[in-house]
């Protein structure tokens, strides 16, 4: 065997050698083999530099946990929806029921999955595309545009009309078992195509096994209210809203947002997506009659921009990002600062990639959502400093909410989610011009889920 392919014993006799030589790989083993990775290389004037105070800041209710759960987008998504109504009614907290958006989410995937496995019906099964479908049917992750629809179509309920229940909080058990039916109904349906089953008869054996995904869901979740009793009391103990509601009713009365005005802004420096145009993901999505997602590409900045200006009009803003990066999670600290793997290791780890590379190379895409509800200006007005409300419960970070670097935010941050109205004239015409259509399997693709 060629010496150029193998690692020999001389090569590996080098390392050592060149290992040993520098005391500083020696105290980087010690202290990484005694308190590992990030701890190490934890920088604390990064750390200090993370200090509370905001000047824009929009103040929540309590905590709010997603648990053993891929549901950040949801919470995200009800956490922005929620503070309308506690200013709306003078409320000191409020929070609305994640598993009632669950029971729908789930039941939208399996619609959805399985439309699109009658769509592929001729498509070979170890093919990439039906691969990919029959990958990750129903997850827990999701998107802004995907809650939105959710909430047209079914409403929101207060917590107490829809509690958490034991596969709320730990979605694994109910979602493998239902994945394993979903694919069963794959199986089915292309078996009964290849035997010569008609498209008719093929739509009617989906919506029966949709029904069985009710009756799966309904187990495991509770049956969701169709109406319910609402008795809100305001900070000063007065009754401050009362009555019987439908989902749709209570949404429309108790949280009055135009969930169609606000839109998803990516930041994407791939050659494959120009800036200030527009996008689409194939196959991307959950309820079949208000089709799939839609993005602006932006550099960082506009992204700060706009969400900035939602903020300033006491709005907190859904985002989306790579949570994991440059993390100290303890703390609730996202700050590039705060960490240096790459003096610990003495060479380019975390430096080994930029922003394009690591979308590229699958280093890198969106895994969690979470709310900004405030930030740190410096004397120009620009963003220094942005406070997190998170969804890992009021024991997480410092009382619940994280900080985020600036510089953290260039790298890391994908996407948020604002009113139209802060676009440009510009900007919105792009946003409404016939999208590019990415590929299922882009990162930006990617559904948030991060637990």
């Amino acid at each position: 065997m060629n010496e150029e392919t193998r690692i020999t014993q001389g090569d590996l006799a080098n390392a050592r050698v060149r290992f040993g030589a520098r005391q500083a790989n020696v105290i980087a083993k010690n202290a990484v083999s005694s308190v590992g990775i990030r701890a190490a290389a934890r920088v604390p004037e990064g750390v200090a530099a993370n200090a509370l105070g905001f000047d824009l800041e929009v103040m929540q209710g309590k905590r709010c946990d997603q648990q053993r759960s891929g549901r950040c987008w949801m919470f995200a998504s009800l956490n922005t929806m929620r503070q309308r109504t506690m200013r709306k009614y003078n409320l000191k907290t409020f929070e609305l029921s994640q598993a009632y958006p669950l029971f729908f989410d789930k039941l939208e995937k399996s619609n959805w999955f399985l439309g699109n496995v009658l769509d592929t019906l001729d498509e070979a099964l170890d093919g990439r595309l039906v691969s990919f479908l029959l990958s990750d049917p129903i997850g827990d992750g999701g998107q802004w545009d995907m809650f939105r629809s959710l909430v047209k179509k079914y409403g929101v309920v207060p917590k107490e009309a829809m509690p958490e229940t034991a596969s709320s909080r730990n979605t694994r058990e109910m979602d493998a078992y239902l994945t394993r039916y979903l694919r069963g109904c794959a199986r089915t349906l292309r078996e009964s195509h290849e035997a010569g089953v008609g498209a008719s008869a093929l739509a009617q054996m989906r919506k029966a096994m949709v029904s069985e995904v009710w009756q799966l869901l309904a187990t495991c979740l509770g049956t969701p209210p169709e109406r319910f009793e609402v008795r809100l009391r305001d900070k000063d103990d007065k009754m401050a809203l009362s009555g019987s509601f439908t989902p749709q009713e209570f949404f429309e009365v108790a949280v009055d947002m135009d969930v169609d005005a606000y839109v998803s802004i990516i930041s994407a420096p791939t050659a494959d997506k120009p800036f200030g145009r527009s996008f689409t993901v194939d196959r991307l999505g959950n309820v079949e009659e208000d089709g799939t997602v839609r993005y602006l590409n932006l550099p960082p900045a506009e992204l700060k921009r706009v969400a900035v200006a939602q903020l300033r009009d006491g709005l907190p803003v859904w985002f989306g990002c790579d949570v994991d990066q440059s993390y100290l999670r303890d703390e609730g600290i996202m700050d590039t600062a705060a960490l240096d793997v790459d003096s610990l290791f003495g060479f380019p780890v975390e430096g080994c990639l930029d922003k394009a590379q690591r979308l590229d190379y699958g280093e890198s895409l969106m895994t969690h959502a979470m709310v900004l509800e405030g930030v740190r200006l410096d004397g120009e007005g620009r963003p220094t400093l942005w406070k997190v409300e998170n969804s890992w419960g009021a024991d997480h970070g410092r009382d619940g909410f994280d900080t985020l670097s600036d510089p953290w935010f260039d790298e890391y941050v994908y996407q948020v989610v604002v009113d139209r109205a802060y676009l440009t004239e510009e900007q919105a015409a792009a946003l409404d011009a016939d999208p590019i259509v990415l590929a299922p399997w882009d990162p930006m693709g990617s559904l948030a889920r991060t637990a």
